[in-house]
C-alpha cells in the first residue's frame, strides 16, 4: 500500500512537472517558434550560400586559374597577370574577385612569381607574402622566393631571414639545403663569414645526402679562409 502511494505521488509530481512545462511552452510559444525559425533560416542561408555562391565562385576561379597557368608555363607572365582581353582576366582579377577561394589564394603565388620574373620585386613580395599554405614543399619555396626578391632589392640581411625561415620550415633534404646555401652566400656577401660557415656546415651535418652537400666543403673552406 505504501509502495502504491509512493508511486502515485511520483506520478503526481511528473504530471505536475509536465503541466508546468506545457504552461511555459504555451506562454512562450511565439518566442520559441521564432527562435526555431531563426535557426532554420540561418542554416538554410548558409547552405544556399555554399551551394549557389561559394561553390560556383570557387569553380569559376579554378577555371580562370587553369587558363592562366598556360600563360605562366609559356613564360608569358604579363598576360598571365593582366589577362588577354578576351576569355581570360588574369591573376590580378582572380585575386581581386575571388581572393578568398583556394584558387584565389593560389593565384597570389602565381602572380608573385610572375612579377618576380618580370623584375617587379615589390609587387612580387606583396603577393607572395599574402599567399598562405601549409604544404611542406610549397610554403617554404614561397618564403624562399621572397628572400630572392629582397636580394634583388639589395636588402640582403632581410633576405637571409627568409632563407633561414624557409630552410627551417621545410626541414627536408630537398628544399632546406637550397636555402641554407643561399643564406650562406648572402652572409658572405655581407662579410659575415662565421655565419656563412654555420649555414654551410648545417648542410654538411644535417643533409649529407643532398645535392648541395656534394661540394659544400669547398664553400666551408672558402668562408673559413675569409674570416
Amino acid at each position: 500500500m505504501a509502495e502504491q502511494e509512493k508511486q502515485h505521488d511520483g506520478l503526481d509530481e511528473v504530471n505536475e512537472a509536465l503541466t508546468k512545462t506545457e504552461q511555459i511552452i504555451e506562454k512562450y510559444q511565439k518566442q520559441i517558434m521564432f527562435s526555431v525559425l531563426a535557426v532554420v533560416v540561418v542554416v538554410t542561408v548558409i547552405l544556399a550560400l555554399r551551394q549557389y555562391h561559394f561553390l560556383p565562385k570557387e569553380e569559376r576561379a579554378q577555371a580562370d586559374l587553369f587558363r592562366g597557368e598556360f600563360f605562366f608555363q609559356d613564360g608569358d607572365y604579363k598576360t598571365a597577370i593582366e589577362g588577354n582581353g578576351g576569355d581570360y582576366n588574369g591573376f590580378e582579377a582572380i585575386i581581386s574577385e575571388n581572393g578568398s577561394t583556394k584558387a584565389g589564394n593560389l593565384a597570389k603565388a602565381y602572380a608573385g612569381v610572375s612579377y618576380m620574373r618580370l623584375g617587379d620585386y615589390q609587387k612580387a613580395i606583396k603577393h607572395l607574402d599574402s599567399f598562405s599554405a601549409s604544404d611542406v614543399l610549397i610554403s617554404p619555396a614561397i618564403i624562399g622566393a621572397i628572400g630572392d626578391c629582397y636580394v634583388e632589392l639589395d636588402q640582403t640581411q632581410k633576405a637571409i631571414t627568409y632563407f633561414e625561415k624557409a630552410a627551417k620550415q621545410a626541414n627536408n633534404e630537398l628544399i632546406s639545403p637550397i636555402y641554407l646555401k643561399k643564406a650562406g652566400i648572402a652572409y658572405e656577401s655581407l662579410s659575415q663569414y662565421p655565419d656563412a660557415v654555420k649555414a654551410y656546415q648545417a648542410i654538411k651535418d644535417q643533409y649529407p645526402t643532398s645535392m648541395e652537400a656534394n661540394d659544400i666543403e669547398k664553400y666551408i673552406e672558402r668562408a673559413k679562409r675569409r674570416k
